[in-house]
């Protein structure tokens, strides 16, 4: 009953949190990687030692190319994003950055302009269906249960909460995106998707525990407040969606500690998104009903 009793403080901890992660959003941007905008992107590692920055932009701008972005990766790589190359070009640039210094190309990557529009479109769409058809199952699981509240009702609040789901990671990204050169790729929509799966299971637990409680006090005649169903709920599924997501918190740090650099960015990204989609699931899924139930039985 705490959770339930306190739910107004954890409602203005969340608007903080949004608020902060919009911000880091619109300040800093979300930049997108070469799988949206179109382009070729080269990791080449240097056997002695890094050159700077500045003279292998001036070796790869000799090709010539109108503009080039060179980045560190790692302490023995670089990564150089350019316009999409030609196979010609793309030659021409591995031999102007290897010629005063021994390197190997780690990884070469080119996608059209379209593509990467294309790309970009059917990520949005994904991620759109994705908390459609989750709302609408929602509705359709909880049909039975339509007192105090719509099956629909609930269906709304699994949206806000994936809402909220997509944006605090999301937020995250921005801020580490500007200070580690990290982009917006096709890991990281794979990230927020999974986040979403991961986020309504967490939820569907409390919401399932709500409906088996409600349907319980209608069967023996019990009369108990909404609230107290609510609170009821969730304390009673609150261990096992912590250990469920302590243990995923767990090998998630692991990857981000010990796993590949490739990896890292979608590993941080998951691991803010469960400790959110947690957060959430708990405090705010479950809670955000009780507001709505007082407004439905208002009008």
């Amino acid at each position: 009953m705490y959770i339930i009793q306190h739910r107004a403080l954890f409602f203005w901890i969340t608007g903080i949190i949004l608020a902060i992660a919009i911000g880091s959003i619109a300040y800093f941007g979300l930049p997108l990687g070469i799988d949206f905008t179109g382009g070729s992107l080269m990791q080449v590692k240097y056997s002695n030692g890094v050159p700077s920055l500045q003279s292998i932009e001036k070796q790869v701008l000799a090709v010539p190319l109108e503009t080039v972005s060179v980045r560190s990766s790692g302490t023995d790589a670089v990564s150089i994003r350019t316009r999409t190359l030609t196979p010609a070009e793309h030659d021409a640039v591995f031999a102007a950055v290897s010629a005063n210094a021994s390197t190997t190309e780690l990884a070469y990557t080119s996608v059209g302009p379209s593509l990467g529009s294309e790309f970009a479109h059917k990520a949005l769409w994904a991620i759109f269906a994705v908390v459609l058809v989750i709302a609408l199952y929602i509705a359709f699981a909880f049909r039975k249960v339509s007192r105090p509240v719509s099956s629909w009702y609930y269906g709304f609040a699994v949206i806000v909460i994936l809402i909220h789901d997509l944006i605090i990671p999301a937020g995250f990204f921005a801020a580490l995106a500007h200070y580690t050169n990290a982009q917006v790729d096709a890991l990281f929509i794979t990230a927020l998707l999974a986040l979403l799966g991961y986020s309504v299971n967490d939820t569907i637990i409390i919401y399932d525990r709500v409906r088996e409680n409600l349907m319980k006090s209608e069967k023996v005649g019990l009369k108990e407040s909404f609230e107290d169903t609510i609170g009821k709920s969730i304390s009673e599924t609150m261990t096992r969606s912590i250990n469920m997501s302590l243990t995923v918190v767990l090998a998630l740090g692991a990857l981000v500690l010990f796993g590949a650099a490739a990896t890292r960015d979608f590993s941080l990204v998951m691991l803010v998104g469960v400790i959110s989609g947690t957060y959430s699931s708990i405090l705010l899924a479950a809670p955000l009903l009780v507001p709505i139930a007082r407004r439905v039985s208002k009008n």
